[in-house]
């Protein structure tokens, strides 16, 4: 029950509309604000004095930047994004599925149900059934619970920031075509192997940022650098696929350049006919190319 010392206290209420409760703080000013009065920032959320502040404190090259942006109409999905509601959906379904591979006897026939396996899209080369859904079914499976957790904190990291200035359904795709491009390379260079993991669609957005950052200006030697150690560990280390690391972050590189050269709001059937085109080649190039390696 809410006492008089609950109410007479104002730091429970958003400082801008004072009869509406809340216990969140502005980032910048820590002043309690409410749903309404939050912007999304980096890390946590700010209040709309705080970024007014902001916006007129930027530089230059940070202006530069978010107008080369904007510059066709990419704004609405710069500033509708909000919370990443797919990001949420995404880590909550991958580690539900990871946390149930944890049940003693679950974790086999998981791996078995979903994970991908190249010779299941053939069935006229091998004496199993066709389950073409492996192809990204595999995104929701992971082989120990250190798998799961570094592709879910990369997810959470990479979503933060992609989500909001792509929009949902972008992001999206983004993340669903780069996950298809790894499948298809692994079914590629090692049409033998088992393959689990939310990687290729990681390395998918991960290389996304890359192209997106180099067009709006921004320095991605950081990013460049994370991109290829992260690729040259794949080598090194047994039991990760790196075919699948490869095909994601060539896919979501090719995704992302579609993006940044189609974001006028005339250009949005152009886009669409473009990323569909980059699906279709993918089906084609697995429905194949892989039959001709494993018969050669």
């Amino acid at each position: 029950m809410t006492t008089p010392e609950f109410t007479s206290n104002r730091d429970n209420f958003c400082y801008r509309h004072p009869d509406r409760q809340s216990f969140v703080l502005c980032q910048r000013c820590m002043r309690t604000i409410c749903p309404e009065c939050q912007t999304q920032a980096p890390v946590g959320v700010i209040c709309p004095e705080c970024m007014s502040a902001d916006r007129k404190n930027r530089t230059p090259a940070q202006k530069k930047a978010a107008r080369r942006w904007r510059g066709g109409g990419a704004t609405m999905a710069m500033t509708r994004g909000g919370k990443p509601v797919v990001t949420y959906a995404l880590l909550a379904v991958t580690s539900f599925i990871g946390l149930v591979q944890l049940i003693p006897g679950f974790k086999e026939p998981i791996i078995q149900a979903l994970g991908f396996f190249a010779p299941f899209l053939y069935p006229n080369l091998f004496a199993v059934p066709f389950e073409p859904w492996r192809l990204l079914t595999v995104l929701l499976v992971h082989g120990s619970f250190i798998h799961l957790a570094l592709n879910m904190l990369a997810l959470w990291m990479l979503g933060q920031s992609l989500e909001p200035m792509l929009g949902r359904t972008r992001y999206l795709a983004l993340y669903l075509i780069s996950g298809l491009g790894g499948s298809v390379m692994v079914a590629i260079l090692a049409p033998g192997s088992w393959t689990v993991g939310a990687s290729g669609a990681i390395f998918g957005l991960l290389a996304s940022l890359l192209i997106i950052g180099r067009h709006i200006g921004a320095n991605v030697t950081g990013i460049l650098v994370i991109l290829g150690i992260n690729f040259a560990f794949g080598f090194f280390a047994g039991g990760i696929s790196w075919q699948a690391h490869l095909g994601g972050a060539i896919v979501g590189a090719l995704v992302a350049l579609i993006y940044v050269k189609t974001k006028r709001r005339e250009q949005r059937t152009l886009q669409i006919v473009l990323l569909s085109a980059v699906v279709v080649l993918l089906i084609v190039v697995v429905a194949f190319v892989p039959p001709l390696i494993l018969l050669s």
